[in-house]
C-alpha cells in the first residue's frame, strides 16, 4: 500500500500519540528467517580483509589478461606516467608548458617563503621545489597537482623543531633533523600507501582541519609581523599571546621603512588575490603577483640602498643544483625521538592536505585519482627529496589552482616548473640579493589567509554541533596552546565522538502508519501510532562489548517508561517488546548475552521478546550461539510487520 504524495508532509512533524489495530494477519504472508550461505573462517576472513584493505578491488584489471599485458598493467600501475606518456602529444605540452612556467612563477617565490616559516635556508624552499615535482610527475595520478612546500607543513616542522634545537645556534644539528624528519615522513607515508592503511589519515576530520587550519593560518600569519614591522628580536614561540606579547614588547625596533614596504605590498598582493576570486578567468593576476612582488621590491632595495639601511634582505644565496644530504640524516643521537614524532606529523599532514587537493580538482574534471598510490608517491618524493637537500613538501592547493586554471593537462606542468627552478638555481640566484624580507612575509600572509574556512566553520555549528566543537577545539588548541597539541586535541575530540556514537547508539519507539505496513519513529513521524500491547524499539547499530550494557539499560528504561504511559491512560497492558534489527550491521558475544539476558529478565516479567529482521551475519552468530533455540517459534520474524500481523493474530485466536 503506497503512501500518497500530498500526505508525506503530515508524517514528518510532531503531534500526539494514538493508538491504532496493525492490519491483519490474512493481508500478510509470515516469511521465514534464513541464514546466510554458509562459508568457511578462512573465507570469512579473507573477504572481510578485503573489503579493509582492497575496497577498490585494484587487481580486477589483471584478471584474464596474457603475461605481456599483465606486465603492461603492472608499469602502469605502479608508473602512471606509462598510462599517459605514450598518449602524449604537442598540444598537450602547448597547455603543460604555459601552466608549469605560470606555477613557477608562483612557485620561487612561496619555496623561499616556507623556507624560512620552517626556519630553513631559503635556499633549501628552491631545492624543494626542483626534485620532489620530477619524482611526482613520474609517480604521480594526478593531473593538476602542484607539487612543493607547503605552509602548515613548514610552520609545524619549523615549531617542532625548534622547540628541541634552536635554528640559529645550531644550524647543522636543525638542518639534519629537518632532512631526517623528512625522511620519516617520506617513510611513513610510503608504508601507508604500500600497506594501504591510508583510513588513519581519515580521523583528521574535515571538522578538524577546518579548525586546525585557521588557527596554523592565524599563527603563520602573526609570526610574519616580525617581517612586515621590521622587528630584530622576536619571540620563537608559535602561541597567540606569546606572540603578540613579542610584538608590543619590541616597539622600539619597529621600522616605519619596513612598514610601509610591507604593507603596501601586502595590499597589493590581497586586492590581486581578491580580482582572481572575483573573476577566476583571471587567475594569473594572483599567480604572478608574488614574483612581481619580489621583482618590484628588489628593485626599490637595490636603487635605494642608500637611503634604507633598516630593511632586512635575504642575502646572498648559493647558485646550482640540490646538494647531497644523505650523509646528513641523523639516525643516531637523542634528538633521534624529536625527528621521528616531527616526520609522523608533518607527513600526516602533508598526505591530508596532497590527497584532498588531488581529489579536489579530480572531481571536478571527473577522473580518477587512487589514494594509496599518492601516499606512495608523495612518500617517495618526500625519501628522495631527504637526501637531495628538500624538506617535507606535498600537494600546495594554490598551486594547484593555478595549474588548473592555467590549463595544465597533466603531471608534465611539474616537470616544466621543476625546469623554470633549475634555471633558477643555476642562474639567477644572485638577483634575490637585495630581495626583502618582508616581501617573504607579505606573500606567506596572503597565501595562508585562504585557509581561514569562516563559512565551513558555519556550517559546520548548522549542521553538527559535535563536529563544530571539534573544529573550536583544534582552533583553539593550535592558538593558545602549541600547533601539535592543537592537532592531537582535534583528534581526540574526533575520536571521542566517533566512542560516542559507538558506545551510545541510537534507540527509538516505531510506530504504524496507518494503512500500511511500513513502521517508523514515532518521535519522526506524526502518523506513526503505536499497536497496543506491544513496544517496538530500533536499535540503529552495531552491538558490541561497548554498548551492550548502555543498550540494556536504555531498552528496560523504554519498558518502564511504555509500563508508565500505558497505566496512566489506562490502556491494555504490555505483552510483547520487538526489537528491530535491521540497522545492526554486527554483534559480538556481549551483543549475544545481551539479548539472552534481556529475553530472561522480561520473561521473568511475563513479556515476550521478538526479534526483527537481523541481518545476515547477525543472524549467523544468533543461530552458532544457539540462542535462538529458547526464543521458540513466535520470537524471530522478517521484518516488523509481519511480527506485529502474526503476533496480534496469535492473541485473538487464543482470545
Amino acid at each position: 500500500m503506497g503512501l500518497s504524495s500530498n500526505r508525506v508532509e503530515d508524517f514528518c512533524s510532531h503531534g500526539e500519540t494514538t493508538i491504532v489495530m496493525p492490519p491483519t494477519s490474512t493481508t500478510m504472508e509470515i516469511h521465514s528467517v534464513c541464514l546466510p550461505p554458509k562459508t568457511t573462517t578462512f573465507h570469512k576472513l579473507k573477504q572481510r580483509l578485503s573489503e579493509i584493505f582492497f575496497p577498490d578491488d585494484p587487481l580486477h584489471r589483471f584478471k584474464n589478461q596474457t603475461w605481456p599485458k599483465k606486465l603492461i598493467l603492472g608499469l602502469q600501475f605502479f608508473f602512471p606516467i606509462f598510462q599517459w606518456g605514450p598518449e602524449y602529444s604537442l598540444k598537450l605540452f602547448r597547455s603543460d608548458i604555459i601552466s608549469g612556467l605560470t606555477i613557477a612563477s608562483l612557485a620561487i617565490p612561496q619555496g623561499i617563503s616556507y623556507a624560512k616559516l620552517a626556519n630553513l635556508p631559503p635556499i633549501i624552499g628552491l631545492y624543494s621545489s626542483f626534485v620532489p615535482p620530477l619524482i611526482y610527475s613520474i609517480l604521480g595520478s594526478s593531473k593538476h597537482l602542484g607539487v612543493g612546500p607547503v605552509s602548515i607543513a613548514s610552520l609545524v616542522m619549523g615549531s617542532m623543531l625548534s622547540e628541541a634545537v634552536s635554528p640559529v645556534d645550531d644550524q647543522i644539528l636543525y638542518l639534519k633533523l629537518a632532512f631526517t624528519s623528512t625522511f620519516f615522513a617520506g617513510v611513513f607515508q610510503a608504508s601507508l600507501g604500500l600497506l594501504r592503511l591510508g583510513f588513519i589519515i581519515d580521523f583528521l576530520s574535515r571538522a578538524t582541519l577546518v579548525g586546525f587550519m585557521a588557527g596554523a593560518a592565524i599563527i603563520v600569519s602573526l609570526q610574519q609581523l616580525k617581517g612586515l614591522l621590521g622587528i630584530v628580536h622576536f619571540t620563537t614561540k608559535m602561541q597567540f599571546v606569546p606572540v603578540m606579547a613579542s610584538v608590543f614588547h619590541h616597539r622600539d625596533e619597529w621600522s616605519w621603512k619596513t612598514i610601509v614596504m610591507g604593507f603596501s605590498f601586502l595590499l597589493f598582493l590581497l586586492t590581486t588575490r581578491h580580482i582572481s576570486m572575483k573573476k577566476p578567468k583571471l587567475f594569473w593576476v594572483s599567480a604572478a603577483a608574488p614574483l612581481t612582488s619580489v621583482i618590484l621590491s628588489t628593485l626599490l632595495v637595490f636603487a635605494l640602498k642608500s637611503k634604507i639601511h633598516g630593511v632586512s634582505i635575504i642575502g646572498q644565496l648559493p647558485k646550482g643544483l640540490n646538494p647531497p644530504s644523505a650523509n646528513m640524516l641523523y639516525f643516531n643521537g637523542p634528538m633521534l625521538a624529536v625527528a621521528i614524532k616531527t616526520g609522523i606529523v608533518t607527513g600526516i599532514l602533508a598526505l591530508t592536505e596532497g590527497i584532498a587537493v588531488g581529489r579536489t580538482f579530480a572531481a571536478i574534471k571527473n577522473y580518477q585519482v587512487d589514494g594509496n598510490k599518492e601516499m606512495m608517491a608523495i612518500g617517495i618524493m618526500n625519501m628522495a627529496g631527504s637526501c637531495s637537500s628538500c624538506y617535507v613538501t606535498t600537494g600546495s592547493f594554490s598551486r594547484s589552482a593555478v595549474n588548473y586554471n592555467a590549463g595544465a593537462q597533466t603531471a608534465v606542468s611539474n616537470i616544466v616548473m621543476a625546469s623554470a627552478v633549475l634555471v633558477t638555481l643555476l642562474f639567477l640566484m644572485p638577483l634575490f640579493y637585495y630581495t626583502p624580507n618582508v616581501i617573504l612575509g607579505a606573500i606567506i600572509i596572503t597565501a595562508v589567509i585562504g585557509l581561514i574556512d569562516y563559512r565551513g566553520a558555519y556550517q559546520l555549528w548548522k549542521v553538527d554541533k559535535l563536529d563544530f566543537l571539534a573544529c573550536l577545539s583544534s582552533f583553539l588548541g593550535v592558538l593558545f596552546i602549541s600547533v601539535p597539541l592543537g592537532l592531537a586535541i582535534a583528534v581526540g575530540v574526533s575520536v571521542f565522538k566517533i566512542l560516542l556514537h559507538v558506545t551510545r547508539p541510537n534507540t527509538a519507539v516505531m510506530g504504524n502508519i496507518p494503512g500500511t505496513h511500513i513502521y517508523q519513529s514515532l518521535n519522526r513521524y506524526r502518523e506513526a501510532l503505536r499497536i497496543p500491547s506491544i513496544l517496538i524499539l530500533a536499535i540503529e547499530s552495531p552491538i558490541y562489548f561497548a554498548n551492550a550494557t548502555y543498550l540494556q539499560e536504555r531498552i528496560l528504561r523504554w519498558i518502564r517508561e511504555e509500563e508508565e504511559r500505558i497505566k496512566a491512560n489506562n490502556e491494555s497492558i504490555l505483552k510483547c517488546i520487538i526489537l528491530d534489527m535491521t540497522a545492526v550491521t554486527a554483534i559480538d558475544t556481549s551483543g549475544i548475552d545481551l539479548v539472552r539476558e534481556l529475553r530472561k529478565m522480561l520473561e521473568k516479567r511475563s513479556l515476550q521478546l521478538v526479534l526483527a529482521n537481523p541481518g545476515g551475519s547477525v543472524m549467523e552468530k544468533l543461530h552458532q550461539s544457539k540462542i535462538l533455540d529458547s526464543f521458540g517459534l513466535n520470537g524471530l520474524y522478517l521484518s516488523v510487520g509481519e511480527a506485529v500481523a502474526d503476533i496480534s493474530a496469535l492473541w485473538k485466536s487464543q482470545a
